[in-house]
């Protein structure tokens, strides 16, 4: 061979090594937006309950409609797990393009129904039933979205790179809260109460709306992973149910590993407002700030501790991040307790942030290489979504125990309980960051 064939062969061998890092960029890009997205159309009902209890469940009492609205919330949360399972097996037997594009499609169909919904007055009881249904659609989706997007993103990923490329998933969660979080904010100060009770309220949704079609475009531009289409093959008609069966032991030490991280989101960060405001008497205004700096960090370190993961292994930073919450949890609900003051409720936040990020950013590739291609987005999906119906008590969980002792410091405990659980399995983890994907 000639040197004008070996320039040849180089260029043609430098140009596929591009092509197919720009394939992996891609996936990483449209499972982030499109993740993103499908967490800000989830989020931004529970940031505007108070408007819609008052809208579509008048009851005559403030606080039973409040609870009505946030018990249609909790609706697409129960829904999430049969989305896992409904989309999961889509995912695993047609295509990942084809259930990412499906789960984004069936969220803006959900929110274009509450951005349109007639309010109890135009319609009377039609219109809780319009919201219950559009929140069943939402929860169906979110449910997919887990499975489908971890799948494609490690399945997608570059040779010893798969956390960094799984953790970006991780990350949209936070981007989605953001985004709900000030676009609700700009509507409440942009607008007076009965200006967004008048239909105000409905911009959020009518901007998810709008903003579903790029997350469409963007994912229909996807091809599915080299190794799922070659394990689709070699599966043929086999049964997803048997399966799931066979990887039973690996479900269990799937669903422990998890409990942590789904925990410590919703006692640190989803309720750390409300306790913020009920037990250190704060304003409310600086809770979401609290809280919209501590996502920052969780968004901005998860990329970067599963990049380490991908170095060091995903075991030793879940049993870095699992040590800390032990260690530090009670201690910090203590400080915050005794000296309440924003400043240093942002800090506790923000601390917590990174010890999410670490957790974080390596237990998605866990569960994702856990498990077989055949699989993998069903059983990915649907653990991580029943603990997070286990999860979504939390809140409840620690209004009870504060209740009972009437400590302050009592969501600490439910935290430690937690990174007891998933500490111990951790122990029966077996780590395969180094391995092929089975």
């Amino acid at each position: 061979m000639n040197h004008n064939e070996l320039a040849a062969n180089q260029r043609l061998i430098d140009a596929s090594g591009r092509s197919s890092l720009n394939d992996a960029r891609r996936v990483v890009i449209a499972a982030a937006i499109g993740n993103t997205l499908e967490w800000y159309d989830f989020l931004v009902y529970g940031l505007l309950a108070l408007t819609i209890a008052k809208l579509f469940f008048p009851v005559g009492s403030e606080l039973t409609s409040l609870l009505l609205s946030l018990a249609t919330f909790g609706v697409g949360l129960v829904m999430r797990p049969i989305g896992a399972l409904v989309l999961g097996i889509y995912a695993d037997r047609v295509g990942r393009k084809a259930a990412l594009t499906l789960t984004i499609f069936i969220m803006a169909l959900g929110t274009g129904l509450i951005a349109v919904a007639p309010t109890y007055e135009a319609i009377g009881i039609g219109a809780p039933l319009l919201i219950v249904l559009a929140r069943l659609l939402q929860g169906f989706s979110c449910g997919g979205e887990v499975g489908g997007a971890t799948a494609i993103l490690v399945e997608s990923a570059p040779e010893g790179r798969r956390g960094f490329y799984a953790g970006w998933q991780v990350a949209g969660q936070p981007a989605g809260f953001l985004l709900a979080a000030v676009v609700a904010m700009v509507v409440t100060l942009s607008m007076t109460p009965a200006q967004i009770e008048s239909g105000g309220w409905r911009w959020p949704f009518a901007l998810g709306l709008l903003i579903a079609p790029v997350g469409l475009y963007i994912r229909s531009k996807l091809d599915d992973p080299a190794v799922f289409l070659k394990a689709r093959g070699e599966v043929g008609a086999a049964a997803i149910a048997d399966g799931l069966r066979r990887e039973g032991r690996a479900m269990l030490i799937a669903s422990g590993v998890s409990l942590l991280y789904v925990v410590s989101a919703y006692v640190l960060f989803v309720y750390m407002p409300t306790f913020a405001v009920r037990q250190l008497q704060l304003p409310f205004t600086g809770a979401l700030f609290a809280n919209a700096v501590a996502n920052c960090f969780v968004f901005v370190f998860t990329p970067v501790t599963a990049a380490i993961s991908d170095r060091v292994g995903r075991k030793p930073m879940l049993q870095i991040a699992t040590l800390g919450y032990l260690l530090l949890t009670y201690p910090a609900f203590a400080v915050i307790a005794l000296w309440p003051s924003l400043a240093l409720l942002t800090a506790v936040q923000s601390g917590f942030a990174v010890l999410m990020a670490i957790y974080g950013g390596a237990v998605i590739s866990v569960l994702a290489e856990l498990f077989p291609t055949s699989v993998r987005s069903t059983a990915v999906g649907l653990v991580y979504n029943l603990v997070a119906v286990i999860g979504g008590f939390a809140p409840a969980v620690v209004t009870w125990l504060m209740a009972a002792t009437g400590d302050a410091r009592a969501p600490a405990f439910y935290v430690i309980a937690a990174a007891i659980v998933s500490g111990s399995a951790l122990f029966w983890l077996r780590d395969r960051y180094a391995e092929p994907l089975r």
